[in-house]
This record gives C-alpha cells, structure tokens and sequence, in this order.
C-alpha cells in the first residue's frame, strides 16, 4: 500500500494528486493509445475518484492504495485503443484494460506485491459492474465510482453510490473544462457498437449488448444469453 502521504503531489484542474513515475507512465500509455474523448475520460474518472479520496479522514486515506487507484482509474478503457496491441479480438474491453495494466505495472519494474497486482487488475475489470465493484475494496469502488461520476455528474451518481460521492458539482466543472466533455455521448454509443461488432461474443451478457440491440443492425442476443442455455440445456 502507498498512501499520498508517502508520495509527490501535484495538481490538475485544481486537485492534488499523487505524483509518482508509474502513474505518469500510465498517463502517458494512455495519451499515445487513445483518442482525445476516451482520454480525457479516463483522465476526468480519476481527478472525481481522487477528489473523493482528498475529502476522506486522515486514517480512512490512510489505508488506500492511491498509486493502485491511478493506474487503474487512467488506464481503465484502454480495451478502447482500438487498431493497436492493447486490444483483444476475445476479451471483453474491461479484461484488455486490466491485462494493460498489470503488465505496465510488471514492466516499469515496480515490484508489485500479488495483492496489488490483484486489486489493479480488478478495478479496471470490475468498473463497469458497480453492483460488484461496490463491496470490493476500496480502491476497486472508487475507480467504478469516480468513472461513474464522472459520465453522468454527481448528484446522479449519489443515487447509485450515496455517501461515496463526495464530488462538489463545481469541483466536476473545474475538472470538465480543464478536460473537456464534448462529444462524449456519440463517442460511448460508436465505440460500445463498434465492440458489438468486432467481438460479439463478448458482449451478450452485458451491458454493451442493449447498445448492439438498439444501434446495430442484424445484432441478436437471442440464443447467446445465459437464459437462453439453460433453456435448452436443462430438464
């Protein structure tokens, strides 16, 4: 565990973070993989998540892992770089950012623990599953979280994740205007059917299936759902 304590700060749209070579390694995967949208994204996901980990008391901070929560908050969509190595043509996106991250970890030669290798790996492949993400640590919560908010603002994302979201609207302004928002609706429904359509197998079971439903013709989950195996499988 590293707590900020331990570590070099900064600021970025006015919000003190960690400063260390491994979170500036991921920041700079991030901005050479992935376009100007997904990285302002992944960048806005982590300044709402370590503005929610400023606010918390001293011995509560304490305990978090703030260098593993940067690596995984920027870093959590790069299963979006498409047309490069970091993108799978069988895992679902979640796992190719986590895999991403975890070997970035190995090679800048950070000598993570199995722990932290864990919790990186997992809350970058359990961000858009919050109803997990939730009770997991709580690094893994606050890169589901901080994501969370960050799409849709903060008095909505205190409806699904209540005292978490600390995030003032004024805060999430600061951060939006230093790393811009527009377009961003387009760019989730493009690259979610874009995924429908390049793995499909990875997308049944999941949210980006409603999207391939709405958005993509000829796209069917019927007959790949679990409901659907069970159907013909069981007695």
């Amino acid at each position: 565990m590293v707590a900020i304590a331990t570590l070099a700060t900064r600021i970025i749209a006015g919000v003190t973070v960690p400063d260390t070579p491994l979170i500036n390694a991921s920041i700079s995967l991030a901005r050479d993989a992935l376009p100007d949208r997904p990285y302002n994204h992944v960048m806005r996901a982590w300044l709402n998540g370590q503005t929610i980990i400023n606010k918390m008391p001293s011995e509560q901070r304490a305990a978090i892992d703030e260098e593993a929560f940067a690596v995984g908050a920027i870093l959590h969509d790069m299963g979006w770089a498409f047309d490069t190595e970091y993108v799978s043509s069988d895992k679902r996106f979640e796992v190719d950012g986590a895999n991403v991250a975890r070997e970035l970890v190995r090679k800048q030669g950070a000598n993570w623990d199995k722990h932290r290798e864990q919790l990186l790996w997992d809350s970058v492949a359990l961000h858009t599953s919050p109803d997990i993400a939730a009770f997991k640590e709580i690094e893994v919560a606050l890169v589901s979280g901080g994501t969370f908010c960050e799409l849709v603002g903060p008095e909505i994302a205190k409806q699904s994740w209540g005292e978490l979201i600390t995030v003032t609207q004024d805060e999430w302004d600061t951060i939006a205007a230093e790393f811009p928002r527009d377009g961003m609706k387009d760019f989730l429904i493009d690259t979610t059917v874009r995924l429908c359509s390049m793995k499909p197998e990875t997308t049944y079971n999941n949210f980006q299936g409603d999207f391939g439903e709405e958005y993509l013709e000829g796209y069917s989950r019927k007959g790949k759902r679990i409901v659907d195996l069970m159907d013909t499988l069981l007695p």
